[in-house]
């Protein structure tokens, strides 16, 4: 039950945050996102910057094992965007346009981690890492299908294996995934060097 409360109070500043900052856009090329949400037919859009982001923390209580950790970790993130947006029919954004949104992240700060195509269903997803010291402190996923397209980014030191004390969080379901990928990936590395096929 207390849990629920929590979940739900999160959502409401979630809700809140979108509601008072629609004038914050997500820190990407403004067009793109103005464009994106013109032709959309549903748009969701969470904003929760460092501010909202302590906000939020103090409604976890830290006595529960699972509160503290997320309180922890939202505690130390500098913000929390997601923005998506669904289409009433296909092609009603380009690929040109999610290029473009993942060539912004292409730098030297931010790292490639998952790069994922399906050609039969059109989806691609892409999860870029920035490193600072050898320490991720922003995550971005790029989430592309047919008639909707999902873009979470999250600023601050964040480890692959917390993502999912974030899914509670409002629209960030899609990181239970990140983080399965994230596994995914990491053992394959080490079976890569451990010489196993």
């Amino acid at each position: 039950m207390k849990s629920r409360i929590i979940t739900f109070m999160l959502g409401a500043v979630a809700l809140t945050a979108t509601a008072l900052a629609q004038s914050m856009p997500l820190p990407l090329p403004p067009a793109v996102e103005k464009e994106l949400a013109s032709r959309a037919s549903d748009v969701t859009e969470v904003t929760l910057g460092k501010n909202m982001l302590a906000f939020a923390a103090k409604f976890m209580n830290g006595k529960d094992k699972d509160d503290a950790a997320t309180k922890q970790l939202i505690e130390g993130l500098d913000g929390i965007y997601v923005r998506s947006y669904e289409f009433d029919k296909e092609g009603q954004y380009s690929m040109d346009e999610v290029e473009q949104l993942r060539k912004y992240f292409e730098t030297s700060e931010w790292s490639p981690m998952v790069r994922e195509r399906e050609r039969k269903s059109g989806e691609t997803t892409d999860v870029m890492v920035k490193l600072v010291n050898g320490e991720a402190h922003g995550l971005f996923v790029l989430t592309a299908e047919p008639k909707e397209l999902t873009i979470v980014l999250i600023l601050g030191p964040v480890r692959m294996e917390d993502l999912g004390k974030l899914k509670s969080l409002g629209g960030l379901s899609v990181l239970g995934d990140v983080e399965k990928d994230a596994k995914v990936k990491e053992k394959m590395e080490k079976d890569k060097k451990g010489g196993k096929p």
